[in-house]
């Protein structure tokens, strides 16, 4: 899987980290503070989208009289001790970067997540060396489905971007890869159980864990 690939970027929440069931909360909570219902489809109605645009998505949806940079904040101090402190990596990623950055391929992170949540993480599990660089869809034009963020990395990796190999846990990261021109491996995620088919189907390569990276096989058809 790693042959002719010089460079690695991963997703952050759902993909190196177990982290989608907390923002969940968050809204949940971010709202109903306001006397506001959770809409049903509120995991696809975000999924990709960067902090900043769903920032201006839940103003506009849900009539807000904040500034998006209010919400932001209010988002951030929400989730800051969850991911200094208690998110955990999921099983075997750490030990997936430890290999890559021995094998000499670049890695980045490529996150709808900000920039604040992102660093905590990473710092609360010392693993920040472990990253050539970290973009955020904050940092581009336009979040995910759209490619920017990856190309973006691809372009601080100085990796060519059919060289580089995309972690990815939903179906609009996976998209944004492929747009990007990049190979994807799909990771199972339990709050995209739903959307599985879909991913094996859009992916070039599609795991249940990043213990099983090593018995891994391209997706046929």
């Amino acid at each position: 899987m790693f042959n002719n690939i010089d460079g690695v970027i991963f997703d952050l929440d759902g993909t190196l980290i177990d982290s989608m069931g907390i923002w969940l909360q968050i809204d949940i909570e971010f709202l109903s503070k306001r006397g506001l219902d959770v809409p049903l489809d509120i995991g696809k109605m975000t999924e990709g989208k960067s902090f900043t645009e769903n920032a201006h998505l839940f103003k506009k949806t849900f009539n807000l009289n904040e500034t998006v940079e209010e919400i932001k904040a209010e988002w951030i101090e929400m989730a800051i001790e969850q991911y200094s402190e208690k998110i955990p990596f999921k099983s075997g990623a750490i030990k997936l970067l430890k290999e890559l950055k021995n094998s000499g391929i670049k890695v980045g992170i490529g996150t709808s997540c900000s920039r604040d949540l992102t660093e905590a993480v990473i710092q609360q599990h010392k693993v920040a060396d472990s990253f050539y660089t970290i973009v955020t869809s904050c940092e581009v034009c336009k979040g995910k489905p759209f490619p920017d963020v990856f190309l973006k990395v691809a372009e601080v990796l100085e990796v060519p971007y059919d060289r580089v190999l995309v972690f990815e846990d939903t179906i609009a990261g996976v998209q944004a890869a492929k747009a990007a021109g990049m190979k994807v491996v799909a990771v199972y995620d339990r709050h995209s159980e739903k959307d599985q088919k879909a991913l094996k189907q859009l992916a070039d390569y599609y795991i249940e864990s990043m213990e099983d990276i090593k018995n891994i096989k391209q997706i046929e058809g």
